[in-house]
């Protein structure tokens, strides 16, 4: 697959939500967002700054009731999107991980693109709120992602006082390893499996 193949376009729409992505893997970390949730947009944006991707996400959700519809229909999206941009996978590393800090605050994050969706999350927010936007809504967004992009994705917050920047940390380091997994190998176009196939 050559990086010009590397997009994809995906649409939800249910009675709660409408959402589209547009997703390029090989962009220039170029991301717009109008999602109805400023905090929850700030994270995308890191996602598509350190993945290198470029990202476009709309959604129109039942925020009247809460965020929780809409940010768990944008992971699925997403990882629709996701998977649809990588293909069969052949010629990508697959794995991918990135540590990053911000201030007092340290993440960690490894994926998989095995075909198997799996999430391990050990997090433990500080506090419940970031302004008004609830961060237990960010584990239903990575388990949307995982399930619909068939990865198996290992979240830990190392470190961190400060709510903000746990969050921050864990997303500039999802679209790091991200980068990583889907970055093609200029040694091989072949599956990256010993079974022949992801």
């Amino acid at each position: 697959m050559s990086a010009s193949d590397r997009k994809a376009s995906r649409s939800r729409n249910t009675l709660e939500t409408r959402i589209r992505v547009d997703v390029d893997l090989d962009g220039t970390g170029q991301a717009q967002l109008a999602v109805g949730l400023p905090f929850f947009e700030h994270m995308l944006d890191q996602v598509a700054r350190h993945g290198r991707f470029d990202l476009a996400i709309e959604a129109k959700g039942d925020l009247e009731v809460d965020a929780h519809h809409t940010v768990e229909d944008v992971g699925i999206t997403l990882g629709q999107a996701v998977a649809e941009a990588v293909g069969d996978k052949r010629g990508i590393w697959r794995y991918g991980h990135a540590y990053v800090p911000l201030d007092e605050a340290l993440s960690r994050v490894v994926v998989d693109f095995s075909g198997r969706p799996g999430l391990d999350w050990q997090v433990n927010f500080t506090r419940a709120r970031v302004g008004d936007f609830d961060v237990d809504l960010l584990h239903e967004f990575f388990q949307g992602f995982v399930n619909h992009a068939q990865v198996t994705l290992h979240i830990d917050n190392l470190k961190g006082t400060n709510a903000h920047h746990q969050a921050e940390t864990i997303f500039k380091a999802f679209g790091r390893a991200l980068r990583m997994a889907l970055a093609l190998d200029p040694r091989t176009s072949d599956t990256p499996s010993t079974k022949g196939s992801l």
